[in-house]
């Protein structure tokens, strides 16, 4: 493989890690209550 092609192998991996982790933190940041009505009833959770 040559220079370029692992310049852009890295910089894709990199990339990727940068976009998980931000996804992941605006997951753990979600606050509040979540309510669902289905057929079991009402269910409400505190997250």
């Amino acid at each position: 493989m040559n220079r370029n092609g692992l310049y852009l192998v890295v910089g894709l991996l990199a990339i990727v890690a940068v976009i998980a982790g931000y996804l992941i933190y605006k997951e753990e940041q979600k606050t509040g209550i979540d309510i669902q009505i289905g057929d079991g009833g009402i269910s409400i959770e505190e997250r």
